[in-house]
Order: C-alpha cells, then structure tokens, then sequence
C-alpha cells in the first residue's frame, strides 16, 4: 500500500485562543499536543512559537525547550518554520536552525501581499542565504508554495545550486494574498513541479477537507492542525489538533493507503 505522510500545524503565527480555545500556545502545551498527534498517526509536527502575549515568534529558546519536550516523548519528524512573525530579521528567521538542527524547516519560495493588510517578505538574497544555511546544518527545506510563480522561483534556485533534489513541497491553498484553495489549483500547481520531487497539501478554512481529500486521492501527503483551521466541520470548533489528524488517518485508509510513520516518513522524504 501507498503510505502517507500527515503532518500536523498545531499552533501557527495567527490564530489565538480568542479563534479556538483549545490552540496549544505554550512549548510544554505545544509539545503535549504534538504527542498526541505522534500517537494519533502524525510523523511530521511543523512548529510555530508564541509570545506570552500570544504573538507570533521566532525566539530560539522557546524553540529550542519545545523541541527538547517533543524529543522525550516522542520520534516524531520536528519541522520548524522560518517565518513566524513578520517583524523578524533575516537573521532571526534561521539562527534556531542552526543550533536544533530540525530535520525539515520551511522555505517560502517568494514574497507576497499577506492578507489583504501586510508583506510576507521573502527576498532573493534571503532564500539563498537560507538554502545554504540549511544545506550546512543538514535541514532539509519544506519549500512552501502560495502561488505557481513560488515553483518557477524553487527550479531556479536548484540551477543555481541553493536547493538540493529531490525538493519537497507544501502547497498552501487558500491564504488571502495566494492562489485559492480548489481542486483545479492544487492539480495545476502539483503538475509544475520538478519530476521526482515529493509533495504535500493544505487547504485554509474552509478548503481544508477539500484539499485534503483531493491530495490523497492524488497521491501525495497532507497538512491538518489548527494554524490551518480552527473548525473541525462548519461551525463547530476542532476540540484538538489530534481530533483532525484522527480524520487524516480515517481518511488515508478508505483510500486503501497506509499512514507513515516517522521512519516510514524520513525514508520517503529522504532525512
């Protein structure tokens, strides 16, 4: 059987308790929630970090003691972002990359209006800065994908060597300022990217079971957890992140597949 790999959001940059009370916002809340999706069926947790006001954050230490958490619970996959406030510098965006070491981090290929009310910088010299930091610390990029003109950005930086194949991607449908969350864009954007490259998808809102179902059927992995969506079905609140990786999982086996492990995951994503 097929195996697919889910990966849970737990926290995002943006939704607070105010959206969903039961958003883990704390590194020992963060990494309790994260065991419970590992036991639920997740092999990757991509992490953001809050502030003690509830603000996104890029601050290392809050990554660092979250990840330490994780790691005696659990073998889960860590994948950290890169770009969890929009206040931080070039510098602070990579510096806990470089003393955790995370298996996967991500890397938004481009910039774009964010939505409807501010940037989401990504400039050149910061993606080659950040491709060969991660190539020098062994972090394998999650080149995260809003729009296709994201895809043709990646190709060029695997020419000029800032990227390394075979690329991974994370399809990100739905955000206000990217490409909208349907089936027809996520087949249009899977079909542009380079032939030996793995995949996943998500959709936002309310294109998050749309986008899930249609990137099983496709053959490729999925993203759950509430830094996507806060809703488990119209209307009524997710009462936990696992509660939606536990769909994923139903989900994956109707469609005759299997749901990866961390070790089935590393050795598909090659980390």
């Amino acid at each position: 059987m097929a195996k697919t790999i889910i990966t849970v959001a737990t926290t995002g940059a943006w939704p607070s308790r105010k959206d969903n009370p039961n958003i883990p916002i704390t590194p020992k809340e963060i990494a309790e929630d994260v065991y419970k999706c590992f036991k639920a069926g997740a092999a990757v947790c991509h992490l953001h970090m809050r502030d003690d006001e509830e603000k996104g954050t890029m601050d290392t230490k809050k990554f660092e003691e979250t990840v330490k958490l994780i790691k005696e619970k659990c073998d889960i996959i860590i994948n950290c972002t890169t770009s969890g406030d929009l206040n931080a510098t070039d510098e602070t965006r990579q510096a806990h990359l470089k003393s955790i070491r995370p298996e996967l981090a991500s890397y938004d290929c481009g910039s774009m209006n964010w939505q409807h009310n501010s940037l989401f910088i990504n400039h050149p010299k910061f993606l080659e800065e950040l491709g060969l930091t991660m190539q020098e610390y062994g972090v394998k990029p999650e080149i995260e994908i809003f729009d296709a003109g994201m895809i043709y950005n990646s190709t060029y930086y695997l020419k000029k060597g800032i990227l390394k194949a075979p690329l991974h991607y994370q399809f990100v449908l739905g955000a206000a300022g990217g490409s909208t969350a349907t089936v027809e864009n996520l087949c249009y954007l899977k079909n542009l990217i380079p032939e030996g490259s793995t995949w996943s998808a998500l959709g936002v809102g309310k294109g998050h079971v749309p986008i899930l179902m249609a990137a099983i059927a496709m053959g490729g992995h999925v993203r759950v957890g509430m830094e996507d969506n806060v809703f488990y079905t119209p209307g009524v609140l997710a009462e936990s992140n696992a509660q939606l990786v536990i769909r994923a999982a139903e989900f994956i086996k109707l469609a005759g597949n299997e749901v990866a492990t961390p070790a089935d995951a590393r050795e598909i994503l090659g980390v």
